[in-house]
């Protein structure tokens, strides 16, 4: 899905791209539109997910629950906003049962013309293919679609087998008998198979599409955290092995080509998680009847428009979250310490300072790499937190558990925070994970709070 973007940013050979951008398939998505939304500042792409199987084989259908036929619609439609100065994407996810009415069109199967008629969101697909499904995204957003991607069954689950597999971490255990789903409590890297199970498995906790989304989102992150970890977007050979996989079966606009992808490789090549933002649209009612449509998601229109109004302004979906503190003195952080790596360092020539410092942190729950260093003597006497302004809410809290600390900007640092120990009384404080299930369903979320370890 969204790897599609991130996968295109390993800055490599025009060559190389080209060839890529060869193996597309094309499909003209923007066909006949008029009185479109007005562009704006950045890049918006619709990228759905069809459930289109025939590249799958019988032993594979069998495997991962995937028997039937397809619906011929869309099984996952995301928007995603690629700021203007390329530092940011924000990812939303449209529910498929959304409640809408579709434009006049003609149908797709027939090529007769039909009235403007209420129906769900996924079915614009079915109805009239991706030019009708831009346009009931269009008016329902009022935001300009740039480019069109288009995923099936069968590239994804190669996408993340050519990766590796792609971990994912779970509260409790997870098992749907529909999907084949069966994952237990912890960290778990999928296959191809396991993964699509994961993303589409509609049985779990409430059973709504809320939690489906959300899983989706997690699982993107976690792609976008594999794909960088592992050095794919810059080494030429793995990223044409990853992307060429991916891209043989996907289908994108016209425009989406050579240029666009050597612009998103040469912008996106410090991509992290923590430049990523998930949210879904906020909803009214989850269960909203409707007369031989059954039931529909209905969206909240005055927050759901606040939220595409931010993309249209090419702003943040949130404000950065400070840590909050609790009422017995432990603040709760933004982002989780485990998925926080830290490097010590201590600048006071006091004897074991380095590694005290290194173990209480572990002891909050940060992943310290365990082998502290020495460092040149502070003139201050102060404790400095040098971080990745990418990795900004992860800095924040990481401070919280260092009294003190002065915070300092390393713009391609990376994921690392490097904390110099200068105070030789520099303590290590407690502070507390957000709970699961503490953030409302719909609110944002960035994607370094949801990477696993």
């Amino acid at each position: 899905m969204t790897s599609v973007l991130v996968l295109a940013a390993g800055g490599v050979g025009h060559a190389m791209v080209t060839g890529l951008s060869a193996d597309v398939r094309r499909v003209d998505p923007f066909h006949g539109l008029t009185d479109r939304p007005r562009a704006d500042n950045g890049v918006n792409f619709l990228v759905v997910g069809t459930d289109r199987r025939d590249g799958l084989s019988a032993e594979q259908k069998k495997r991962y629950n995937l028997g039937g036929s397809a619906c011929d619609c869309t099984d996952t439609m995301l928007l995603v906003h690629l700021s203007g100065e390329r530092k940011r994407a924000s990812v939303v996810s449209l529910p498929r049962d959304t409640y809408t009415k579709l434009p006049p069109h003609r149908n797709r199967a027939t090529g007769e013309r039909v009235d403007a008629k209420p129906a769900k969101l996924n079915s614009a697909y079915t109805a009239g293919g991706p030019s009708l499904t831009v346009r009931a995204v269009e008016d329902l957003t009022d935001v300009h679609i740039d480019h069109y991607l288009e995923v099936d069954f069968t590239s994804f689950m190669s996408t993340v087998d050519v990766l590796g597999g792609v971990p994912v971490c779970t509260e409790k255990p997870l098992k749907d008998s529909y999907s084949g789903l069966d994952l237990p409590k912890g960290t778990t890297k999928l296959n191809g198979g396991q993964a699509l199970q994961y993303v589409r498995a509609r049985h779990l906790d409430d059973g709504s599409d809320l939690s489906r989304m959300k899983r989706q989102q997690r699982f993107i992150a976690s792609v976008i955290s594999r794909a960088t970890d592992t050095g794919v977007l810059m080494n030429p050979v793995r990223f044409e092995k990853v992307a060429s996989t991916l891209l043989r079966s996907v289908r994108a606009d016209h425009g989406f080509g050579t240029e666009q992808m050597m612009e998103l490789g040469q912008a996106m090549r410090g991509f992290s998680p923590a430049s990523s933002e998930f949210a879904s649209v906020p909803l009214a009612d989850a269960d909203y009847r409707v007369p031989a449509l059954g039931s529909t998601v209905k969206w909240d229109q005055e927050e759901a428009q606040k939220l595409f109004e931010a993309l249209r302004q090419d702003e943040p979906l949130s404000e950065p979250e400070e840590p909050e503190p609790e009422p017995h003195g432990t603040p709760r952080v933004a982002v989780p310490p485990r998925s926080i790596s830290v490097e010590v360092a201590n600048a006071t020539g006091k004897q074991g300072l380095g590694r005290r410092v290194d173990d209480e942190l572990r002891d909050a729950g940060f992943s310290t790499t365990r082998t502290p260093s020495n460092a040149p003597r502070t003139q201050d006497g102060r404790t400095t937190l040098t971080y990745d302004p990418g990795w900004d809410r992860s800095a924040r809290s990481l401070a919280a558990a260092l009294p003190g600390v002065k915070l300092v900007e390393a713009p391609h640092q990376g994921a690392r925070m490097k904390v110099v120990v200068g105070d030789p009384d520099q303590r290590v404080r407690e502070v507390r994970a957000p709970e699961p299930g503490s953030r409302p369903a719909e609110a944002p979320m960035r994607g370094d709070e949801v990477s696993c370890d």
